[in-house]
């Protein structure tokens, strides 16, 4: 008897344990998607007042990774529930949205850099460009810690999955702060719109692997 009400007393632990874990990454992705709100109000404000397209445009990738955010969100409640069920319909339809979002993103990158390139177009200034990438690394890669953490500690594949695709967000602000750093440093051509380029580049891979993402059940994201 004794032994059953110390093995139940066990039991209970580790789900009251699993729930705040579940709890933690729940906040974590909510604070995710208001972080990346306000970080696009901000940058894109910013980098139309300062003409950097480097900075608008990653102002506007931060809006989309707010519909990435709530898929994740979605995902943490459907796991705590049911761990081993798989992407239900909500999940799919905002990994295709965002996906579609993000190759508009590139195309319109694409165009804007190469129009800037050739007609010689350079930013104002790109001293926010370097706050508000410094900023975000740092918040980032916080983010990517904790996630890491909470993943390991439940054994989840999708939380450790989100955990290295909020990575991809510290490598797009490295971008931007290179791309913004040189250019307030030394004022080189062209220099913003390589940037973009850059972002360019991450934004069509997370956008191909949401579309993989969203006709499967593998949380591959970034490995």
């Amino acid at each position: 008897m004794l032994d059953r009400l110390t093995s139940d007393k066990y039991n209970r632990s580790i789900l009251e344990n699993q729930d705040k874990l579940y709890r933690i990454a729940f906040a974590l992705a909510m604070f995710t998607v208001i972080y990346n709100i306000a970080e696009g109000l901000i940058a894109t404000y910013l980098g139309f007042e300062d003409e950097s397209l480097a900075l608008f445009g990653f102002g506007t990738d931060s809006f989309i990774e707010v519909i990435s955010g709530l898929g994740i969100a979605h995902m943490v409640l459907r796991i705590q529930k049911s761990p081993d069920s798989n992407r239900d319909r909500f999940e799919r339809t905002a990994l295709r949205v965002t996906g579609v979002a993000f190759y508009l993103l590139v195309v319109g990158l694409v165009v804007s850099s190469v129009y800037n390139i050739w007609t010689g177009h350079k930013p104002l200034t790109t001293f926010w460009g370097v706050v508000i990438s410094t900023i975000s690394i740092l918040i980032m890669w916080i983010l990517v810690w904790w996630k890491r953490k909470v993943g390991r500690q439940l054994n989840s594949k999708p939380i450790l999955a989100d955990a290295n695709c909020t990575l991809v967000c510290v490598y797009m602000s490295i971008i931007l702060l290179v791309s913004s750093g040189i250019y307030a440093l030394f004022e080189i051509p062209y220099v913003d719109s390589l940037g973009t380029l850059g972002l360019a580049y991450f934004a069509f891979s997370e956008g191909k692997e949401c579309f993989e993402k969203a006709r499967s059940n593998h949380f591959h994201c970034c490995d």
